[in-house]
């Protein structure tokens, strides 16, 4: 997959903390920094003064605010070209209606969505792994027609819908890029089938290019191509020492206890990816980083992505394009506190970076 040599623009988005995760201090909530409209509205409006491509509205079912509730509400002051990445869990409602809510955004935005499918247990409906998965994939098949139009017919294991298409009223160009991610192998069916973006949490270079040539092949086999996403946190500084000297700040307050706690609140606590970000810490070095320039650390305090790229501007840019040129189209980053890293990044590294929206 390594193509040295190529200059194409990847995508480079921000992420609006809706989910109670916004710290100065890993684990020591800081009431400023709470899920609010105002304080994420922040976030979305400082990735759009910087030229970020897209803006990440996570959901946290239990924590934060609602993803599509708040994505209306910022519809209309996106801008030119920023997109947004809505979160969005299968099951939690009915496909038509979700459809429906999808498309909605879509006119209010004028196009400028992507969607961001979560498979996750609901609380109080634990679901096996690969029957949630295959609940998944019935239920992107049919907002997939659904969003283009096309009538659905689907007797499944879990939906039993058929509709015409949507009236002229609801109906939009065509679906929204879906972005995907999981590492076990029902998810990987899952992506290969179904997605436009397979999403990664982060991933060493040589674990990174293996799992795009998996997902590659697997696509293959069903006559689809797919883009590849880079989910990461950053923390970026004038000089390298002044990037380690920050994260290590981080972890400078966090009770080891609570840090648990903010791990086990999340529905995804078990999964394969995050023990594979568990595995990553297990494998870092003294100071939590795992090769150079990627720091595990934030994993301590954090279900999920649990790895942060960290270094000068040049270093973290550098570290961008290696993964680059492995084949990542989309880079969806993070820092804390969010608003402060996202002035940082958006400042000292997105303008050394060709990009532009999928």
């Amino acid at each position: 997959m390594m193509n040295k040599a190529s200059d194409h623009p990847v995508e480079v988005a921000w992420f609006s903390a809706l989910c109670d995760d916004d710290y100065e201090f890993l684990g020591v909530p800081d009431p400023a920094l709470r899920s609010s409209w105002r304080h994420c509205a922040d976030i979305v409006a400082e990735a759009r003064i910087h030229g970020f491509d897209n803006i990440l509205l996570p959901s946290g079912y239990e924590l934060g605010i609602d993803a599509i509730a708040f994505a209306g509400g910022i519809a209309a002051s996106l801008g030119a070209t920023m997109r947004m990445l809505v979160a969005v869990r299968m099951g939690e409602m009915w496909p038509p209606q979700l459809a429906r809510q999808i498309a909605t955004l879509s006119q209010m935005c004028d196009g400028k969505l992507t969607i961001n499918i979560i498979s996750s247990d609901l609380p109080g409906a634990t679901l096996a792994s690969e029957p949630r998965y295959r609940r998944t994939l019935e239920a992107m098949m049919i907002l997939r027609d659904l969003l283009n139009n096309r009538p659905v017919d689907t007797h499944g294991e879990f939906f039993d819908i058929t509709l015409r298409p949507p009236t002229a009223s609801a109906a939009i160009e065509r679906a929204p890029l879906f972005y995907f991610g999981g590492l076990s192998e029902a998810a990987r069916e899952v992506a290969a089938q179904a997605a436009d973006v397979y999403l990664m949490w982060p991933e060493t270079e040589k674990a990174a290019a293996e799992l795009i040539t998996d997902m590659t092949a697997r696509a293959a086999v069903h006559g689809r191509t797919l883009k590849f996403g880079f989910r990461s946190h950053v923390v970026v500084r004038d000089t390298e020492a002044n990037a380690r000297q920050a994260a290590a700040l981080l972890l400078s307050k966090l009770d080891e206890e609570q840090g648990n706690r903010i791990r086990l609140q999340s529905l995804d606590s078990g999964s394969v990816g995050v023990s594979r970000q568990r595995d990553l810490r297990n494998a870092s070095d003294d100071d939590g980083y795992v090769e150079p320039h990627l720091w595990t650390g934030i994993g301590r305090a954090r279900s999920g992505c649990g790895a942060a790229i960290v270094g000068n501007p040049q270093q973290v840019h550098a570290k961008l394009l290696r993964y680059r040129d492995l084949g990542i189209d989309s880079f969806i980053l993070s820092g804390y506190p969010h608003l402060d890293e996202c002035r940082r990044f958006g400042s000292m590294v997105l303008p050394l970076l060709s990009h532009s929206p999928l």
